[in-house]
């Protein structure tokens, strides 16, 4: 054998490690799961096949889809406010002024914090009779105060609020790397010709950095949608369900309720969910490419 033939299948060798390593950690938890999604187990009997009852069972119930409704709605308000907040924030971040690394470090600070202190500390500002939102909103005049957590009406959009003070530095970071990125004969010629700046900013930054802020939405898309920590730290679902997304949902079947092989059912459902939005943003993501 040839020293180039034994260069090509070394590099299998090499990588077979890493091959197996990801099939075990990835895969076998998933097959796994799937197998559970057949059967009916609670951890402290044995398991019983039943094949699609869970997901007859799953489809059928209320209570599942109002959890997939509230999954859209948080991921779909929280992921909007954050590419508009985040683009328009890295855009101001792209200027030259005074401090500006000082307010780009403390503006990453949410960002840095573990969900659940986060969490925790804007059930203080929630709080209704001492918080901060209610003292602000007191001062303003406003007297019909909000309990927003308590409330199954204000609970879903205060969550968003938590979730879009937290995540929108991420946005922001990524945008501001696309536009630190941009290359500058562009807009020079664009000045040379008249072009104002609202004009620059229109024809000239925002389709060249259109790619990077459909791959920062991707990125945070698959996050959104997975979110567990904020809501399980503040509400765990309630005041009735009304803040119960399908992670929530799964997690008490499995953990309160022990119903292990309708929660393993709920999460192959939840893992096609997130698979199929992934793969359909990222078409889109390959069309604003070529497109610009």
């Amino acid at each position: 054998m040839t020293e180039l033939g034994k260069d090509r299948r070394g590099k299998y060798f090499f990588i077979f490690p890493a091959v197996v390593y990801a099939i075990l950690m990835v895969f076998s938890p998933i097959l796994y799961t799937l197998g559970l999604s057949f059967a009916r187990w609670s951890m402290a009997g044995p398991v019983h096949i039943v094949f699609f009852e869970n997901y007859q069972r799953m489809f059928s119930t209320d209570r599942f889809v109002n959890a997939v409704l509230r999954t859209v709605v948080f991921s779909a308000g929280a992921l909007s406010l954050q590419m508009v907040l985040g683009t328009t924030i890295a855009l101001i971040l792209n200027r030259k002024f005074t401090g500006k690394i000082v307010v780009q470090t403390l503006f990453l600070l949410p960002m840095v914090a573990t969900p659940v202190s986060v969490g925790m500390v804007w059930m203080l500002i929630y709080e209704p009779t001492f918080g901060i939102a209610n003292a602000l909103l007191r001062n303003m005049g406003v007297v019909n105060l909000p309990v927003w957590l308590g409330d199954p009406n204000t609970v879903l959009a205060s969550l968003i609020i938590i979730d879009v003070w937290q995540w929108t530095p991420m946005i922001a970071l990524i945008v501001l790397a696309g536009l630190s990125s941009l290359p500058k004969e562009p807009f020079e010629s664009a000045r040379v010709d008249g072009a104002k700046s609202w004009q620059s900013l229109l024809h000239i930054t925002m389709p060249m950095i259109m790619p990077t802020v459909v791959v920062a939405g991707l990125l945070r898309l698959i996050d959104v949608l997975k979110t567990f920590d904020i809501i399980f730290a503040t509400t765990q679902g309630g005041p009735v369900f009304a803040s119960e997304t399908m992670n929530i949902y799964s997690y008490i079947n499995a953990f309160q309720y022990f119903n292990i092989g309708y929660a393993s059912a709920l999460l192959i459902v939840f893992f096609i969910f997130v698979m199929a939005i992934s793969i359909f943003y990222s078409k889109l993501r390959d069309k604003v490419s070529l497109d610009f």
